[in-house]
Parts: C-alpha cells; sequence; structure tokens
C-alpha cells in the first residue's frame, strides 16, 4: 500500500524524531512544531523507499500525532 497523504494533528512535543527520519516530509522550525514541508505532496509517488521513511517516522513518533492515508 502507497502513502497517499501525511498531516501532524495537535500536540507535537517538538523532539525533532520526524525530521530526523524523513526531512523530505517533514519539518521542525526553531521554536515551533513539527509540520509537513510545504510541496512534499510530491514525494507522494508510491516510491517504497520513501513510504517506508515516513511509516518509520509515524510509528517513531512518541505522542502519535502524525497521521497518514495509505491505499
Amino acid at each position: 500500500m502507497s502513502i497517499k497523504r501525511v498531516w501532524i494533528v495537535e500536540g507535537c512535543i517538538s523532539c525533532n524524531l520526524c525530521e530526523d527520519l524523513c526531512p523530505e516530509v517533514f519539518e521542525v522550525p526553531a521554536g515551533d512544531t513539527s509540520r509537513v514541508v510545504k510541496g512534499h505532496e510530491k514525494l507522494l509517488t508510491g516510491d517504497a523507499d520513501m513510504d517506508d521513511k515516513i511509516r518509520e517516522a509515524v510509528e517513531s513518533c512518541p505522542v502519535e500525532v502524525i497521521e497518514m492515508d495509505e491505499d
């Protein structure tokens, strides 16, 4: 299954883990909470390596605020 959508819900603790694991999709600006990188949608093409990096970030989030939709 490939990832079609990724987003962050409220509750991020700014641990930077998602950005460390997949900086192409996630960023944590100084003094702010995590967010998806503008234009990240172009990376959601079904590429297995990218999907694996995103899944690792989702599964590693200590407060479980990263959401994704798959087909």
